[in-house]
């Protein structure tokens, strides 16, 4: 099997355990989620609204989270993957250790990893999608990648939406291809709350901040890219 139809094949794998979330799950971690939402200070939500919608506007009006590569249009798909899982290596290295110099500094440095995780994980995407190949300075491309940003850290009632906006892309009318910056903040937030709460907790923030922005730029990828290979290779292998 060659490493394009392998990692198809792993692709929808991926989409397919996303879409069987059973729903005793889906009711279960929202109200999970609620209980941790009530306990965390008003000034946390406040400083993730505020940095999310930062994020946002920054990402579709800006090229602040573009850098420039060098890229081979020669390069065959496994030498971009190649290319984005080092890059993701890296990302998760600096993210890392951010979150547990971060966590060693008490509550309000504790708290001011939301905005400097948050960078790196744009970066991570505007990198991705210029070793596949998109356009990421096209804004239509950005909030694609904004997509993958929001179907990686989207509760499980979330999930199932942007699943198929993100997996039928092209097909999408244009209407539809927006992104509601509260609404992301919302299910970003309330996805990560649990872990970043330990985060400020004094003697465990260290830590939980080391291990967890690590597992955060983790599922990042993940998310990321196999959106990416069901989009650009769905093409080539349903008319193969």
């Amino acid at each position: 099997m060659d490493y394009q139809s392998q990692v198809y094949k792993e692709a929808l794998r991926w989409s397919r355990a996303l879409e069987k979330r059973p729903p005793l799950l889906k009711r279960t971690s929202k109200r999970v989620q609620t209980s941790i939402n009530e306990r965390i200070p008003d000034k946390i939500h406040d400083l993730v609204t505020e940095s999310v919608r930062k994020m946002v506007e920054v990402s579709l009006t800006s090229s602040e989270y573009i850098h420039r590569l060098e890229i081979d249009p020669s390069w065959n798909f496994q030498e971009r993957e190649s290319l984005i899982k080092e890059r993701l290596k890296q990302y998760k290295k600096l993210a890392s250790l951010e979150g547990a110099g971060t966590g060693l500094g008490g509550f309000w440095l504790g708290a001011a990893d939301f905005p400097l995780l948050l960078s790196f994980k744009m970066k991570f995407l505007f990198d991705m999608g210029q070793l596949y190949g998109l356009d990421v300075r096209n804004y239509e491309e950005k909030v694609y990648l904004l997509h993958l940003f929001m179907l990686a850290f989207s509760s499980e009632q979330e999930k199932d939406r942007i699943r198929k906006l993100v997996l039928n892309w092209e097909d999408v009318p244009e209407d539809r291809k927006k992104i509601e910056w509260r609404t992301l903040q919302t299910e970003y937030r309330d996805s990560i709350d649990f872990v970043k709460l330990l985060q400020l907790v004094p003697g465990l923030g260290a830590f939980v901040g080391y291990v967890a922005n690590g597992k955060l730029l983790a599922q990042l990828g993940e998310t990321a890219m196999n959106g990416c290979r069901l989009r650009l290779l769905r093409d080539f292998y349903s008319s193969s």
